[in-house]
C-alpha cells in the first residue's frame, strides 16, 4: 500500500488579461469601495475569444509535465473538475488525451466531475483514493481544476475570474492527506445553479448562497472535529492547525468564514477561546442557527476577535483569489497555491485545513500535513515552478469598455459553431494553447504559441488538437 499519498507537484495558469476591480467599480457606477472593500477583491482575470477552459487545461498540464520532468506515460489516472460546460457529453479530459496519445499512452482512467465549485475536490479525492487502493498500478494521478467564471452585467459580475490548476498525485508526497480527518456536508438547495443551457450565466440567490456556505462550513467543521477527537483523544480547535484555506467566491466571505470557526469553537467550549473572547461572545450563545447567520452584530464581533488569527493563518492564502478572482473549482487550490508561494519551505511540519464548497450543495473540510520533500517534488520547487509573482506582473490590464466588449463577444460565441477566432495571441505567453476555430460540426481546434513568435504553431505532430 502506498504511504503518505498526496500532492507531489502543482502548477497554475490564469489568463494574462485582467481588469482592476477599482476601475470596474467606477465604470459600473458602484459606490467607491463596493468591489474592493465590500467584496475584498483587487483584480479579475478573464478569458478572451482565444482562450477557454480547454486551452487553459492544455497549457497547465503541458507545463506541469515539462517542468517536473514527468513522462506522460507515467500518468495512470486523469480527473478533471469543472462546471464550465463545453459539451454535455464529451469530457474535458478527452481533449487533454491528445497530450498522452502522441506518447502512446491511452491507458488512463478517469473523466470529469461536476458540481459547481466542488468538482475539483471530487476529482482530487478520486485520484488520492485510487493511489491508496488495490487498483493502483504504480503510476501517478493527475487532477485538473479548470473554470471560467463569468456573470451577466450587474452586481455579480465582479465575482468572476478564470484559471486552471494541475495537481500531480502520488505516494511519499510533500503534501499528504490526513484522510480520516475529514468532514463533509451534502444538501439539496437552489443557491447557485445553471439551468439555462443556452447561457453561460448562472442563476444566483446571493443571500441564500452565503448562508448555505456558512451552514456547510459549520457542519463540516463539526464533523471533522468529531473525527479528530475520536482519533486523537483530544479536542480540536483553531490552534491545532497552522493555516486555513477556503474556497473564495470573494475575499469578504473568507473573512466571515474564518471568524465563524472562532464562533464554532466558542459554542464547543474549546480551550483555545480565552476569557475575554468568551465575554464578548456570551450574548450570542443562545442564538439559533438561522439567527446567527443573519446577525450583523455577531459577524462584526467575531471578525474583530479573529483578526490577528486571520492575519496569521488565512491572509497568506488570499493573494491569487483576490488578484485573479473566483476561479470556481480552481479557487480553493489557487488559495493553497498562494500559501505555498508565500511560505513554501517554511510550511514543513505544518498542518493545513482546507474547506471546499460547491453550490447545490456539496462541501468538505479536510486536512493536509506538509513536509519539504525531495526535488523535484518539494515545497520550494512547487513555489518555483508556479512562479506566481512573475505571472501576476506579466498581466495586461484592460479598460472597462474593452472588457465589456470582450464579454459581449464571448456571450455571443457561447455554444456557437462555424467560426474562426482572431488568432491574436500577442498577449499570450510562449507555450500557451489557444482556440483557433470551431467548425460546422462544433469541433474545437487548438494551437500552441511557440517560442517568442506571435503566430501559433501546430501543437500535435503537425496537426491542431481537435475533439476527435
Amino acid at each position: 500500500m502506498a504511504k503518505n499519498v498526496g500532492i507531489l507537484a502543482m502548477d497554475i495558469y490564469f489568463p494574462l488579461t485582467c481588469i482592476q476591480q477599482e476601475v470596474l467599480e467606477a465604470h459600473d457606477g458602484a459606490s467607491k469601495g463596493k468591489y474592493t472593500i465590500g467584496l475584498g477583491q483587487d483584480c479579475m482575470a478573464f478569458c478572451t475569444e482565444v482562450e477557454d477552459v480547454i486551452s487553459m487545461s492544455l497549457t497547465v498540464v503541458t507545463s506541469l509535465l515539462e517542468k517536473y520532468g514527468v513522462d506522460p506515460k507515467q500518468i495512470g489516472r486523469l480527473e478533471v473538475g469543472s462546471e464550465t460546460v463545453i459539451d454535455k457529453s464529451k469530457s474535458i479530459k478527452t481533449f487533454l488525451m491528445g497530450i498522452f496519445e502522441k506518447c502512446g499512452n491511452t491507458d488512463i482512467e478517469g473523466v470529469d466531475s461536476t458540481n459547481a465549485c466542488y468538482g475539483g475536490t471530487a476529482a482530487l479525492f478520486n485520484c488520492v483514493n485510487w493511489v491508496e487502493s488495490s487498483s493502483w498500478d504504480g503510476r501517478y494521478g493527475l487532477v485538473v481544476c479548470t473554470d471560467s467564471a463569468v456573470y451577466a452585467e450587474g452586481p455579480a459580475r465582479p465575482t468572476g475570474g478564470a484559471a486552471a490548476i494541475a495537481i500531480l498525485i502520488g505516494p511519499d508526497a510533500p503534501i499528504s492527506f490526513e484522510s480520516k480527518v475529514r468532514g463533509s456536508h451534502m444538501a439539496h438547495v437552489y443557491d447557485f445553479y445553471k439551468p439555462n443551457l443556452a447561457s453561460e450565466y448562472p442563476v444566483v440567490d446571493g443571500k441564500l448562497s452565503q448562508t448555505c456556505y456558512l451552514m456547510a462550513l459549520d457542519s463540516c467543521y463539526k464533523q471533522m472535529c468529531n473525527k479528530y477527537e475520536k482519533l486523537e483523544g483530544k479536542q480540536f480547535s483553531l490552534s491545532d492547525a497552522d493555516y486555513f484555506v477556503f474556497h473564495s467566491p470573494y475575499n469578504k466571505l473568507v473573512q466571515k468564514s474564518f471568524a465563524r470557526l472562532l464562533y464554532d469553537d466558542f459554542l464547543r467550549n474549546a480551550s483555545s477561546i480565552d476569557e475575554a473572547a468568551k465575554e464578548k461572545l456570551g450574548p450570542f450563545s443562545t442564538l439559533s442557527g438561522d439567527e446567527s447567520y443573519k446577525s450583523r452584530d455577531l459577524e462584526k464581533v467575531t471578525q474583530q476577535l479573529a483578526k490577528s488569527l486571520y492575519d496569521a493563518k488565512v491572509q497568506p492564502t488570499t493573494l491569487l483569489p483576490k488578484q485573479v478572482g473566483n476561479m470556481y473549482t480552481a479557487s480553493l487550490y489557487a488559495a493553497f497555491a498562494s500559501l505555498i508561494h508565500n511560505k513554501n519551505s517554511a510550511l514543513a511540519g505544518k498542518r493545513v485545513i482546507l474547506f471546499s464548497y460547491g453550490s447545490g450543495s456539496s462541501a468538505t473540510m479536510f486536512s493536509l500535513q506538509l513536509r519539504e520533500g525531495q526535488h523535484p517534488f518539494s515545497l520550494s520547487n512547487i513555489a518555483n515552478v508556479m512562479d506566481v509573482a512573475r505571472k501576476l506582473k506579466s498581466r495586461h490590464e484592460f479598460p472597462p469598455d474593452k472588457f465589456v466588449e470582450t464579454m459581449h463577444l464571448m456571450e455571443h460565441r457561447y455554444g456557437a459553431k462555424d467560426f474562426v477566432t482572431s488568432k491574436d495571441i500577442s498577449l499570450l505567453s510562449p507555450g500557451t494553447y489557444y482556440l483557433t476555430e470551431v467548425d460546422s460540426m462544433y469541433r474545437r481546434f487548438y494551437a500552441k504559441k511557440d517560442g517568442d513568435s506571435t503566430t501559433g504553431t501546430p501543437c500535435e505532430n503537425g496537426s491542431l488538437v481537435n475533439g476527435q
